[in-house]
This record gives structure tokens, C-alpha cells and sequence, in this order.
């Protein structure tokens, strides 16, 4: 696509690029924009919905498309469409969907409608924080659903389930379940996701698009759900606050997200590396 990159930096948005529910800071912000003057496409690979990160893309510039849905999407913040969505089966949703809303599931899913809240959901809130001072246009779609809609005639596609604190019935019924992806992205949240959902591959394949070879891609990440992407790239970065699991992934460790530590790692670690390709 864009032949004036070098190099491809994919960075998670909680707890790596800012605090949840805040904004980007300054010397993060800084950090991004040396990347583009050295070459570097920059773009967020999140766990959040397509339709919770436009504002952020507007205020960093970001020209190529995000991960979201934890990889479950490719987004076009620009067009404000998805590039690409691994959606569930029909079939397979409506019967998710069943099981959740029977066991009173704290569930949020993410279709390219809107975000859809299960009644048990206490995700509510960070959708309304988000939308706060964004014009209407470019807000997220929140849409209430109840024991009904899978059995609705028509229904959208989605391509992420948020649960939070589930029951270890439901942890369990999903984990055994061959046809899903079900990994932690944070402290009593899992993501479900079609088999084969995942930032790394996502990752690979926007590089790919972006004629940038895998070889010079960096992640940055806290998560397990950042694991498969820090595996993936050329270069994994882990934060200072992050999991055993990512560290373990890593070939660089850098500072805490509330230090700066994503610029540390820009300024110390990627753009060092970038001079030499």
C-alpha cells in the first residue's frame, strides 16, 4: 500500500499507550510522531470495539488501519468502516448468545452496528465515559439486549465477546470450546473471539498489506491478549507493568505505562533499531 514506511509499530491502548479512561499523554504523543518523522507506520492494536478508538486516531494521525476487537477487525478510523472482521457463524452466535443471557453473564458484544449490552453488563459505563464530548456522528452506538434478541429474525455480526468476571461454568464451557479463541486481557476480563482471532495474526497480515516485511514490525504490549502479537512481530516490546507471560514473549522490557514508558521504549529501543534497516 504505502511505500514510505520502513518499519510498523503496533502498540496496545490500556496500560501500555495510556491509563484506561484517559487520554494519550503529551510525551507519549511526542514519541509518536518521531516514529512517522523516522518512517515508522503507527497504529493501536486493542481488545476495545472499531468504534471506540476514532478519537483517538484523529488526535495521534494514525494513516493505517487499527486492530480491534483484540484482531477480531481491521478499522479504517478515516472511512470510519471495517477493513476486515472475523464475525462469528450465525449459527454460533445466537447459540453464545443463549448460553450467556441463561447464565445472567456479565457479556458485551462488538458488531459494526454498535456495542451490544447483555442486561447483567457493567460495561456500560466506559462506552458512556468514551462518548462524552464526541459529537454525536462519531459516537459509539450503544444497544440494550435481552433474552429475545438471538432469536430475533435478523441479526447483526459480531466479532467480539467482553465477559467480565464470568463463572468458571462459563469460563469453562467457552474454553473447551474448539470452535473459540477465550484469552485474558486484563484483570478479570476475557475476550472470546472466532479460532485464529488474535493481534499477532492481524498484525502480520496489516504489515503484509502495508508491503512492510514482518521482519521489522515492533509490538508493545501488558496483556496476555498482547502475547500473540509480541510473539509475532520482530521486535516485542513488554511494559514494565506487565504480565510474566508477555515478559517472558519479549526481547526488550521497558519502563511502567504511568512513567512514559512507551516513549522510553520509542526513543531507547525501536528508533535505534529503525536507523540501521
Amino acid at each position: 500500500m504505502n511505500g514510505t514506511y520502513k518499519a510498523l509499530l503496533a502498540a496496545d491502548m490500556d496500560c501500555t499507550l495510556l491509563s484506561p479512561g484517559k487520554d494519550v499523554p503529551e510525551g507519549n504523543k511526542e514519541a509518536i510522531k518521531a516514529l512517522k518523522e523516522s518512517q515508522v507506520a503507527f497504529t493501536i492494536a486493542t481488545g476495545r470495539s472499531s468504534f471506540l478508538v476514532g478519537k483517538f486516531a484523529e488526535d495521534l494521525g494514525i494513516d493505517v488501519p487499527i486492530i480491534t476487537s483484540n484482531g477480531g477487525s481491521l478499522f479504517d478510523a478515516s472511512s470510519r468502516k471495517q477493513f476486515a472482521s472475523i464475525d462469528f457463524e450465525e449459527t454460533k452466535i445466537r447459540a453464545l448468545m443463549r448460553f450467556l443471557l441463561e447464565n445472567s453473564a456479565d457479556a458485551t458484544l462488538y458488531s459494526d452496528e454498535g456495542i451490544f449490552f447483555a442486561p447483567f453488563s457493567s460495561r456500560k459505563f466506559f462506552v458512556e465515559g468514551y462518548n462524552v464530548g464526541v459529537e454525536p456522528v462519531k459516537q459509539a452506538p450503544i444497544i440494550d439486549i435481552d433474552i429475545s434478541f438471538p432469536e430475533k429474525e435478523q441479526i447483526p455480526k459480531f466479532n467480539k465477546i467482553l465477559l467480565i468476571r464470568p463463572s468458571e461454568k462459563v469460563i469453562k464451557h467457552l474454553s473447551s470450546d474448539p470452535e473459540l479463541e477465550v484469552i485474558s486481557s486484563g484483570i478479570d476480563l476475557f475476550d472470546v473471539m472466532v479460532k485464529g482471532a488474535s493481534k499477532g495474526n492481524a498484525l502480520i497480515g496489516l504489515a503484509d498489506y502495508l508491503n512492510i516485511p514482518a521482519s521489522r514490525t515492533f509490538a508493545i504490549g501488558d496483556s496476555d491478549n498482547d502475547v500473540s502479537m509480541i510473539e509475532s512481530a520482530g521486535y516485542g516490546i513488554a511494559m514494565g507493568n506487565a504480565t510474566d507471560k508477555v515478559k517472558e514473549a519479549a526481547c526488550h522490557i521497558t519502563g511502567n505505562y504511568d512513567s512514559l514508558g512507551f516513549a522510553k521504549a520509542v526513543y531507547e529501543f525501536i528508533i535505534p533499531l529503525v536507523r540501521t534497516f
